[in-house]
């Protein structure tokens, strides 16, 4: 039976099965090749979809308005200071309002409760462009990039997340990973772990898909064969602080993914960053912290994130191609 997703929200990839992801990693690579060729694909002339960002972006807002305009729709976006939901409007009653006006609505913001009420009331399909808890949109670009290194597919693969691994992309690269197959291993800190109850709900998902979630601090083990070494940044959107700058880079600095970890890896490994990366100091934030913490680099050293196993720029630009997917399926 042909996989259909006409009408879903995407919110998590808890509630989509190995065949769905499969089925928007083909759809991903598909749109690439038209978007490659430059031929037309206005496939939804006449839709009109609205992006809600409370946390600014760059490579989400852009996939979005892109993808959006290629694929012929009409597109507002609302920053924080354009929309009255959570303020003077409830949650509830901005989806009920958005939900007649649009045929979609991105959400990119905070807990995962509010894209979730978003999707209940709003009547349309509702797209998660990153909460505190998941970031599901960014995953369907990163196995998308993957299997572009690894044809013969992912499933065996062992893919090795470095740092803060109670983060968002961390949680949401596990639930890929166990549904697809894959060895996700989390290395870092033990206070920085995925919840005690995700990781277990993983672990039943890839026993049955032939999988593996180990946790663990231990950097030569963890890398030892590893596929794809993955990492982000120390300190998330909406949590910054100098203190908490300090205690992150103290606690972290050991999994920093430098060239002598990359060496340790499967000699065919890959480096993966969601983005923004702080690997230099031509950022501000960069700059200020090598000035207060004498590190000019954090979460990846220079020489890995500008080296030949970084495939940090093809991930970025997979962003447009694979959000295109998740709307042309969800709205066709």
């Amino acid at each position: 039976m042909p996989t259909s997703l006409s009408g879903r929200s995407f919110l998590k990839l808890l509630d989509y099965t190995p065949d769905e992801i499969r089925y928007l990693l083909t759809l991903s690579k598909n749109f690439k090749d038209l978007k490659r060729t430059g031929t037309p694909h206005r496939y939804l002339e006449g839709k009109n979809i609205v992006l809600l960002f409370e946390k600014t972006s760059t490579r989400t807002r852009c996939s979005f308005e892109v993808g959006g305009m290629d694929l012929g729709m009409g597109v507002t976006y609302l920053d924080p200071g354009s929309s009255q939901m959570g303020k003077k409007e409830s949650i509830e009653d901005t989806a009920r309002v958005l939900g007649r006006m649009y045929d979609g609505i991105e959400y990119r913001g905070f807990d995962q409760s509010i894209v979730e009420d978003l999707a209940k009331n709003a009547g349309v399909p509702v797209w998660n462009g990153l909460t505190t808890e998941f970031h599901p949109t960014q995953m369907i670009a990163d196995i998308m990039t993957v299997e572009e290194n690894f044809p013969q597919g992912v499933k065996g693969l062992k893919l090795v997340f470095m740092g803060d691994a109670q983060n968002n992309v961390a949680n949401s690269l596990m639930v890929v990973c166990a549904k697809l197959g894959m060895h996700f291993v989390a290395c870092g800190p033990k206070d920085q772990m995925p919840s005690d109850g995700l990781v277990e709900t993983c672990r039943e998902i890839a026993a049955e898909a032939g999988g593996s979630i180990s946790l663990t601090n231990d950097v030569d083990g963890a890398v030892s064969g590893a596929h794809v070494i993955y990492t982000d940044i120390w300190v998330s959107m909406g949590e910054e602080s100098e203190d908490l700058w300090k205690r992150r880079i103290g606690l972290l600095e050991p999994y920093r993914v430098t060239q002598d970890v990359i060496d340790k890896a499967d000699d065919n490994v890959i480096f993966m960053h969601c983005l923004p990366s702080f690997h230099d100091t031509n950022t501000t934030v960069g700059a200020q912290i090598a000035e207060k913490y004498g590190i000019t680099e954090m979460e990846v050293s220079d020489e890995v994130f500008e080296g030949p196993r970084s495939r940090v720029f093809e991930e970025a630009e997979n962003r447009m191609h694979s959000i295109k997917a998740i709307m042309y399926a969800t709205l066709s």
